[in-house]
């Protein structure tokens, strides 16, 4: 039987955010059993690169990252960001480090190209190295983990830390018995987005494309739950989406 593992992405809304910050690391360090922790932290890095005069360019939610851009999101997720995290989990009594995947070589990526617009320097994952990881989990330490890969040529490469997630409980699922939770600021994927009680309770490959076809899912929660079906057909055990301040209990929306 494997040893089962939690995987918690939680968006940069809830880093950024201190009293939101304090209330996830006290619940993520209550999950029972061996756990990684991935995070986000875009909203800092835009106002960190507006402090330095650096224009901050989206599309489609994507942050288009030139090389100043990319000092910025090194410093302000792999340094900033992280180590609040890490520092806030050491707090708990949790043996934590903080890892971009450049560190001991645990995510290589390649620079995106191709499509209607250069991202610049931002990596697809090409591989998780589970292997590495599990030696740090089996130690008993706790990968945080920023979102930042490499291509294995020297350069860093800014990557979605939706991504980074699933693929790290991808990888990591052949080892363990994995359940990954996405935690952002809503209790579910909702039907209305007005409403916090309109959660869909399951979502699979089947509903997910009629769910996208009438408009009831849309924008940035596309990929999410694309990302969430591919682990689980990748071997995932569970995937939730749910509210940050859920974590840990049967609440939110569960893919596959």
């Amino acid at each position: 039987m494997k040893e089962k593992l939690t995987v918690v992405k939680v968006g940069g809304k809830i880093v950024e955010e201190p009293s939101a910050l304090a209330r996830l690391l006290t619940d993520f360090s209550a999950l029972p059993g061996l756990k990684v922790l991935v995070h986000g932290g875009g909203r800092t890095a835009t106002d960190m690169a507006a402090r330095l005069g650096i224009a901050t360019q989206m599309v489609g939610g994507r942050r288009v990252t030139d090389a100043e851009t990319l000092r910025v999101v090194t410093m302000v997720y792999a340094g900033l960001v992280n180590k609040n995290v890490v520092a806030g989990l050491q707090a708990h009594g949790v043996n934590a480090l903080g890892l971009t995947g450049a560190d001991m070589d645990v995510i290589r990526s390649h620079r995106r190209t191709g499509g209607e617009v250069d991202y610049g320097f931002v990596g697809d994952v090409d591989r998780v190295d589970a292997d590495m990881l599990a030696v740090l989990l089996d130690a008993g330490v706790v990968p945080v983990m920023a979102p930042l890969t490499h291509d294995g040529c020297g350069s860093l490469l800014n990557t979605n830390a939706d991504t980074i997630a699933g693929e790290t409980a991808k990888a990591l699922a052949v080892r363990f018995d994995v359940t990954l939770v996405y935690c952002f600021e809503h209790a579910g994927v909702l039907s209305d987005p007005d409403d916090e009680s309109s959660v869909i309770p399951r979502i699979t490959r089947e509903n997910f494309a009629r769910l996208a076809a009438d408009g009831t899912v849309s924008g940035g929660m596309l990929p999410k739950i694309e990302n969430s079906l591919q682990a689980v057909e990748a071997g995932v055990g569970r995937v939730i989406i749910t509210r940050a301040d859920a974590l840990g209990q049967s609440a939110g929306t569960q893919i596959g």
